[in-house]
């Protein structure tokens, strides 16, 4: 009988922690693409002001277990260094006064 128990426990248990550990593995992901998004667009010297931010206050979310927020805002992070990205590829064929 406490070996039905056990298993009952252990599959519930199991149940319970899917989501948590489902939503850890996204987090962590949308933090790698975030900033490595980021990363393209300082190598272009295009980095956006406010990403690196974005990504601070994502991190601060997640430890308040605010998961589901910090997702959005790394979202938005991971958008800005793409948009910094086309926007440096765009600049780069922009003849300046001095050219």
């Amino acid at each position: 009988m406490k070996i039905k128990n056990l298993s009952l426990i252990a599959a519930i248990s199991a149940c319970m922690l899917s989501p948590v550990l489902a939503h850890a593995g996204s987090y962590e992901q949308a933090v790698l693409d975030a900033t490595a998004s980021i990363d393209n667009a300082k190598k272009l010297n295009y980095e956006w002001r406010d990403s690196r931010k974005l990504l601070k206050k994502a991190e601060k979310l997640n430890k308040e277990g605010k998961t589901d927020k910090a997702l959005n805002l790394l979202a938005e992070a991971k958008k800005q260094g793409e948009m910094a990205v086309v926007q440096a590829k765009l600049q780069s064929s922009v003849s300046g006064p001095y050219n």
